[in-house]
Formats: C-alpha cells, sequence, structure tokens
C-alpha cells in the first residue's frame, strides 16, 4: 500500500482536520481515527500528542517526510507538521498501523550466540 495516495484519498474523500491545535482537541474529546504527525515535528510536540492519542486509544503514525512534504501530499500550499483524519472515506489508511506491525515483525531475527570453547 503506497502511504502518500492514501494520505491523499483520505484527505479528499473523507475529513481530516490540519494542526497541533485542531489534533490536541480531537484526541481529547475522542474523535479522530488516526493521528499523522511529520518527522519534522518538535519531539515534546509529538510525544505529548502521542500519549494523548495513546490514552484516548487513537492510532498515531510518524509520516517519514518533513511537514512541507506532508502539506504537499495533501494538497496544500502550506507545511503542514499533524493531520488528524476524523473519516477515512474511501481510503485505506487505517491499514498503514497494520501494515507496520507485520513488516517490523518480519524484519527482526533471532539473535546467534556464539559459544565459547
Amino acid at each position: 500500500m503506497e502511504v502518500n495516495i492514501e494520505i491523499r484519498r483520505a484527505v479528499d474523500t473523507g475529513k481530516a482536520q490540519f494542526g497541533e491545535k485542531q489534533a490536541e482537541k480531537n484526541i481529547l474529546k475522542g474523535n479522530g481515527e488516526l493521528i499523522i504527525i511529520s518527522s519534522n515535528t518538535k519531539k515534546l510536540l509529538k510525544e505529548r500528542l502521542e500519549h494523548y492519542a495513546k490514552l484516548s486509544e487513537i492510532p498515531f503514525y510518524e509520516f517519514p517526510g518533513t511537514s512541507v512534504e506532508l502539506g504537499s501530499i495533501c494538497g496544500k500550499p502550506f507545511p503542514v507538521s499533524v493531520l488528524t483524519v476524523l473519516s477515512k472515506g474511501k481510503s485505506k489508511i487505517l491499514e498503514i498501523k497494520k501494515e507496520r506491525k507485520t513488516k517490523a515483525r518480519k524484519t527482526r531475527k533471532p539473535k546467534k550466540t556464539v559459544k565459547k570453547k
């Protein structure tokens, strides 16, 4: 699944809000299906939103690109550091978390122990 395409589809066909203040309000109210945050967002803000999202049981995804790239994908002429997906529309955006978990499990290799003689 192409993450960029699904983010754009969610913005176009579903309902999404942009910005950290809107994200915080929605998380505290328990609204939203997914929180997407860019990789260059301030560490303190990222940690706070991630903590709130865990408490509200809302999935949290860190976008690997910058806020300028996320804004471009969303079709906005400004940087987007935080995107709250309130309704996914016709996208498969909620499968991002499942895909990341399965990839993480597949890439793990058991540690080889070397016995000394």
